[in-house]
């Protein structure tokens, strides 16, 4: 897995006369797959929406985000601001605690579509090279090891059998949720990215 992360080819580098330091560059890997990553979150969301009824959509739009997210309960910048003031390998440990808590849950993310997307190998890779940034930006690398949040089960009784309501309202917020942590996810690693190397594209 670790080669495979960092043998992928880079996205959107451009032509350049120098090669990018060793760290931009696997932070360029990690942002690219976290943008993946979201904008396949919002195509699974918006096809689920666009498969309901008109009245249903209304509906459940009440429930979210008034719902809260099982990653609601990490610890984490609670808006763009205190992002801004967080060290970066706390916003780095963050993302690793996010994707990771998406590795098991993704199976059930409309299974069909997500295994012709193999949406958890991507989870898994994104996981790893996150992990690598965390050890290369840290004087410890040991204490970061392999600790980490447990993984969380996607929610209370998502597979027991529902009725159709409920069954609508578990993969809504599913899918919200997933997208909404996702987003986070490229959030924080860009963040990260611009602040270490000051690229003159980077928008904080």
């Amino acid at each position: 897995m670790f080669s495979v992360f960092v043998l992928l080819p880079l996205i959107c580098l451009g032509v350049s006369s120098q090669p990018l330091p060793e760290g931009q560059r696997l932070f360029t890997i990690a942002v690219s797959r976290a943008q993946h990553l979201h904008q396949l979150a919002q195509n699974l969301f918006s096809a689920f929406e666009s498969s309901l009824q008109m009245e249903e959509q209304r509906q459940l739009s009440k429930i979210f985000p008034q719902d809260f997210c099982n990653s609601d309960y990490f610890i984490s910048p609670t808006d763009k601001h205190e992002a801004q003031r967080s060290p970066v390998l706390k916003l780095l440990s963050v993302s690793y605690q996010l994707v990771e808590s998406w590795e098991f849950p993704s199976r059930s993310l409309t299974p069909a579509v997500a295994l012709r997307i193999q949406l958890s190998p991507k989870l898994s890779e994104l996981k790893t090279g996150i992990h690598m940034l965390i050890r290369s930006n840290q004087e410890d690398a040991d204490s970061f090891g392999e600790t980490s949040l447990p993984h969380l089960a996607p929610y209370v009784n998502y597979y027991q059998n529902l009725g159709h309501e409920e069954s609508l309202r578990r993969t809504y917020k599913l899918l919200a949720c997933f997208k909404k942590d996702m987003h986070k996810v490229e959030t924080y690693l860009n963040m990260s990215k611009c602040r270490l190397y000051l690229e003159a594209n980077c928008t904080l």
